[in-house]
């Protein structure tokens, strides 16, 4: 088994613990991982923006998976949630034209 540390990543929490997970090293791909982390963390994957590697690499594949070690600090990069801060600046994507995220929004 690989044992990875996980957390959500939230710097507005005073305590962002890591939980520590265990995927099996015959099936350790993105899919499994992005997986177990949910499970454990309790989070819906859809919800998961992207997987970082601490301190500031993003994992996009399987042959990333396979390259992590035992007990490297991984994040799950939530999805802006149905309620952004009100003086949250606006993303260079979203300046443009259409804005996905709002036409997903419900009253």
């Amino acid at each position: 088994e690989l044992v990875l540390k996980v957390r959500i990543q939230n710097p507005n929490l005073k305590e962002n613990d890591f939980i520590e997970i265990e995927l099996d090293r015959q099936e350790l791909t993105y899919q499994e991982l992005l997986q177990v982390s949910c499970r454990e963390l309790r989070v819906n994957p859809e919800h998961v923006q992207k997987i970082r590697k601490l301190p500031n690499t993003m994992l996009r594949k399987d042959k990333d998976v396979a390259r992590l070690q035992d007990f490297q600090e991984l994040e799950l990069v939530l999805a802006v949630s149905d309620k952004p801060s009100l003086f949250r600046a606006p993303a260079h994507s979203e300046q443009s034209g259409y804005n996905k995220k709002a036409s997903e929004l419900t009253y």
